[in-house]
């Protein structure tokens, strides 16, 4: 009998080339999972993911489904998946559910963090794992600025061109902006994401935030529907997936796991 199961995929980006599978010789998430899960099952595991993250982009709460008829509990789907992992991608959680569940088209939500380390001198320790900005922002400028983000908008000023979505328009319920000492981080939920979206609103945030632009200067650009007119897009080191949600029908771990780098000065 065919089974299928939800898990949850946690990573460092730093050494992998993205997420999906690819077809010249680099790694990848996808294929660093697939060939651990296969090696559990002894028989070939495809996985589909809730959603692909770019080369260098971190996850905390990846959500992926696979589908088998190799009899195994959660447990020792989880903790044989991880025997045969790199210490830089983990599997955190597996939950059997049932062949209606999708991780793709299922997902309610997804959550990312963006995380800037905003001070004169770069970090050695947490150069592959934050974006890091020299000139001082000002964050309660750029938060004046992300308002007009929230809802349902055209976001094709922050989609990159290569990216294939049928519909440039997705909803954004929650943007905010926090810092700590030399650390800002924005957070940010939608129904659905953008290529690159995140990282060209950090972008076009921190152009804000340094004074190169005006607070009301987003409106226009988001109204243009005009990618030539945002900034530019932040590098991805300091993006992170945090969290996905589904229904309540499947009974899926779906807190959001934090990324927290900051530390008093």
């Amino acid at each position: 009998m065919t089974r299928r199961y939800a898990a949850c995929v946690e990573y460092d980006g730093s050494a992998f080339s993205g997420w999906q599978t690819q077809l010249h010789d680099v790694r990848t998430v996808q294929e660093t999972v697939e060939a651990a899960l296969s090696r559990v099952a002894n028989q070939e595991i495809a996985i589909v993911t809730a959603g692909r993250t770019d080369t260098g982009v971190h996850a905390t709460h990846q959500v992926i489904h696979f589908d088998t008829d190799v009899e195994r509990s959660e447990f020792a789907w989880c903790r044989g998946t991880n025997r045969f992992l790199d210490q830089d991608v983990r599997m955190n959680w597996v939950h059997e559910s049932n062949l209606e569940f999708h991780a793709r088209f299922g997902a309610l939500s997804r959550s990312y963090r963006f995380v800037i380390y905003n001070a004169p001198i770069a970090s050695a320790l947490h150069r592959h794992h934050v974006t890091h900005e020299f000139r001082p922002l000002d964050i309660e400028r750029m938060v004046r600025a992300s308002r007009c983000l929230l809802g349902e908008h055209d976001f094709s000023a922050f989609r990159a061109a290569g990216c294939q979505a049928h519909s440039p328009v997705r909803t954004v319920t929650n943007l905010s902006l926090n810092a700590h000492g030399a650390w800002i981080w924005i957070d940010i939920t939608a129904n659905a994401f953008l290529q690159h979206m995140v990282r060209n609103i950090a972008g076009s945030l921190i152009e804000v935030g340094y004074g190169k632009r005006s607070a009301d200067w987003l409106a226009d650009v988001l109204e243009s529907r005009d990618r030539k007119r945002a900034g530019v897009t932040a590098p991805p080191h300091g993006l992170y997936l945090v969290g996905v949600t589904y229904p309540s029908q499947f009974s899926l771990p779906s807190e959001k796991r934090s990324v927290a780098y900051w530390a008093d000065n």
